[in-house]
């Protein structure tokens, strides 16, 4: 439990219809950890209202703490990719190292040798179903608005039998709605902006500052000119207003510029005009074939290339809660996977994760 809307419906669902219902709720960030003193974060304030919840539907709750977890596995690869240049989604970290990590460690070793079966619920939007084979699959939710199931392509396939996300089945306001009839607490909390120490600490570059050190080099175009200077690689994302004042009585210059690209090598970041489609669209996404994590037991590239044949609907994501993008075939050369798509995506960014599907059915992801 969060202390968000989402799992305290999801944990009154379930409250009403078993024994035995536990809240659980993970300490993963600490105030200490807070470069900025000047900063706060919300895990206290959290807790009490976890607490609060279990209370209003008379259910036992418990605090855990993987804070150590987090720092190690999420939060420190996280810097290090952006100090690489790279952009990196510490949420699908957390979600495989320690939602369904570190918690399913947890709840494995308080049940071992019990006798008694257990189940993770959470309040996730996506689905897990057993396809015709009796395997546990991870689906698209049906609200398509808020489905995460991006954020969860690469958690453990082994727990997903462990896990149930009723949410997945549910539209958000049919959330809201079930949360003001029984008066829930959280009934009206805003929705949760993701990952505390983003949240609390204002911008998310400034907020880097505080854990990287400046490394300072040049804002140039394409044609080798430079315009200004940034503080690291890490301070911008593709995609973004560059920032930079171009003098807009010269055509040549005249419009919105963009970052368009990090080059590691020379530390410059790279700005392009915001309608110049060869600098921020792409067709070809690459691929690491050595990060790339199945969904299921069965599945490789075979089974991928079988669907490709038959005209299957194979589409992907490179962000959470994008349009899904029809996937026209793959490829492996020279040690890199190769995706090419129906459609350009704009702002693909090395660092990202690419996560693919069939229709909804979630097949696996690695990271461009």
């Amino acid at each position: 439990m969060s202390s968000g809307v989402d799992s305290s419906v999801t944990a009154l669902m379930f409250a009403q219809r078993y024994r035995n219902v536990r809240g659980v709720f993970m300490a993963n960030w600490s105030p200490d950890r807070m470069a900025d003193s000047s900063s706060t974060c919300t895990v206290d304030t959290d807790w009490l209202q976890v607490r609060a919840t279990c209370e209003q539907l008379q259910i036992p709750c418990e605090r855990v703490n993987f804070e150590r977890e987090y720092w190690t596995q999420v939060f420190e690869p996280m810097l290090e990719q952006y100090e690489r240049g790279y952009t990196p989604n510490p949420d699908i970290g957390c979600n495989r190292y320690v939602k369904f990590g570190k918690m399913v460690e947890h709840l494995a070793r308080r049940f071992e040798g019990s006798g008694r079966r257990w189940w993770l619920v959470t309040g996730h939007y996506a689905r897990i179903l057993r396809d015709e084979a009796g395997e546990h699959r991870l689906l698209r939710a049906q609200y398509r608005q808020k489905d995460q199931s991006y954020y969860l392509a690469r958690m453990p396939h082994d727990v997903l039998a462990r896990v149930l996300m009723p949410l997945g089945h549910y539209t958000k306001p049919q959330v809201r709605q079930i949360a003001r009839e029984y008066d829930l607490v959280t009934k009206d909390k805003p929705d949760s902006q993701g990952l505390c120490f983003v949240s609390q600490a204002g911008k998310f570059a400034d907020f880097l500052g505080d854990y990287l050190r400046p490394n300072p080099g040049n804002i140039v175009t394409a044609d080798g000119h430079v315009w200004g200077r940034h503080k690291g690689l890490w301070t911008a994302t593709i995609g973004q207003r560059s920032g930079i004042s171009m003098p807009q009585g010269d055509p040549r210059y005249k419009g919105v510029w963009l970052v368009a690209d990090k080059n590691v090598a020379r530390n410059e970041l790279v700005i392009a005009r915001k309608d110049d489609r060869e600098a921020f669209y792409r067709s070809t996404v690459a691929v690491d074939p050595a990060s790339w994590y199945w969904q299921g037991a069965r599945l490789g590239w075979d089974a991928v290339q079988h669907l490709l044949r038959t005209g299957a609907n194979v589409n992907c994501q490179i962000r959470s809660l994008q349009t899904p993008n029809t996937v026209k075939s793959v490829s492996c050369h020279d040690g890199v996977l190769r995706v090419q798509l129906a459609e350009e995506i704009f702002g693909i960014a090395a660092g990202q994760t690419l996560a693919i599907y069939h229709d909804d059915v979630l097949l696996g992801s690695g990271v461009i």
